[in-house]
């Protein structure tokens, strides 16, 4: 399983001079955005800390999953949400023959949780042995960080401030606990092994 993100988060969307005020930094000097370079690095990766803590993507992005099997004949969990829309599926041989399979043939169930794509039918297209299915689609709470729950938009704000404020420091191997608090109930819910 390969999950793949085809856009990224442009600089205009990330919430820079929200952190800088988070981080309480000078204004109206003449060096004023200095930092910003290193402020846009420390939230993209608190940013990315987030969603792989949650599974919850923040702002909107194309991603594509590729899959060598099916967990179940007529229904597949997707790794990320919330989901947008499914753009494509697309089977691929062993040979790297791509076939884009109908969208009649499937849709899109939406869950708060682990949200699927399900067969319109008894069954998902089959993969050929060896060959491999890519499933294209959008995730993320919207393009503006106005979008993002408040909570898990703290909790990146927070993060990117901890790892500015302690960038000296080499230990990184827990998160803070008031930010594991904020992350808490988005963090995805597994019985028996998912969906």
């Amino acid at each position: 399983m390969i999950l793949t993100e085809l856009t990224s988060i442009l600089t205009a969307q990330l919430p820079i001079a929200l952190l800088r005020e988070h981080l309480r930094l000078g204004t109206g000097f003449a060096d004023e955005g200095h930092q910003d370079a290193l402020l846009e690095a420390y939230l993209r990766a608190a940013i990315s800390a987030v969603e792989g803590r949650t599974g919850c993507v923040l702002l909107s992005k194309d991603m594509s999953w590729g899959l060598t099997a099916w967990r179940h004949f007529d229904r597949q969990c997707l790794p990320v949400r919330p989901l947008n829309g499914i753009s494509e599926v697309k089977i691929v041989d062993v040979v790297g023959v791509e076939t884009v399979v109908d969208p009649l043939s499937y849709r899109l169930v939406q869950d708060d949780q682990a949200p699927y794509i399900a067969a319109s039918g008894l069954a998902l297209p089959s993969i050929p042995a060896n060959g491999s299915v890519e499933i294209a689609f959008n995730a993320g709470f919207g393009a503006g960080w106005d979008q993002v729950p408040a909570d898990l938009a703290r909790a990146a704000i927070m993060l990117a401030a901890d790892f500015y404020e302690n960038r000296a420091s080499q230990d990184a191997t827990s998160l803070p606990s008031g930010i594991l608090a904020l992350l808490e109930r988005f963090r995805p819910i597994r019985v028996f092994g998912g969906v």
